[in-house]
């Protein structure tokens, strides 16, 4: 399984949080990048984030002077983060789950940035689509199962009941593999 480590983009840029908008927007331009993290100002401090959208909704919408906004003033902070052994599903479910478009790699300290870009470039989402979510659902409704076969008997309806949706979830997990 392919994870965050194999398809991040490990140069990454960051700012410092006191530099102004119209610096970071200077950065974005020439680097062609949307997104910087924000330097942690201590060890134990949380990196933040700033995109191209915050300074559009933040800043620009607003009529603000870019020469006197300050980055940490806009950024995220702290920002959804990802290891880097995370595999790359979990971090598709992620982005899906909180909206966000990139975020950095960090065990400690920074190692890289993850996009939905290299999800889609890097990845192997759509050549292999994974079965992770039906798959981990038919596992517990497995445990469920058995669970109540022990308690009503084997016999029991409720037992028949709880096999179904085991067999209804393996249908529809079926319905999404590959034909080969």
């Amino acid at each position: 399984m392919l994870t965050a480590k194999d398809i991040m983009t490990t140069d990454v840029v960051t700012i410092s949080g006191s530099a102004t908008i119209a610096d970071t927007i200077k950065l974005m331009n020439e680097k062609g990048l949307r997104t910087l993290i924000v330097e942690r100002r201590t060890e134990n401090d949380p990196y933040g984030i700033i995109t191209e959208t915050d300074i559009v909704y933040k800043v620009a919408a607003h009529g603000d002077d870019p020469s006197k906004v300050r980055v940490f003033e806009i950024m995220t902070k702290p920002c959804v983060v990802v290891p880097p052994d995370l595999g790359i599903e979990y971090v598709a479910r992620l982005f899906a789950n909180t909206g966000i478009r990139r975020a950095p790699v960090i065990e400690g300290k920074l190692l890289g940035i993850i996009s939905v870009t290299d999800l889609l470039r890097r990845g192997d989402l759509i050549n292999m689509p994974k079965l992770l979510y039906l798959e981990d659902r038919i596992e517990a409704a497995r445990d469920d199962a058995r669970s109540i076969c022990a308690e009503q008997g084997d016999q029991s309806p409720e037992c028949a009941a709880a096999w179904d949706v085991v067999e209804e979830l393996q249908a529809a997990a079926s319905h999404q593999r590959p034909r080969t």
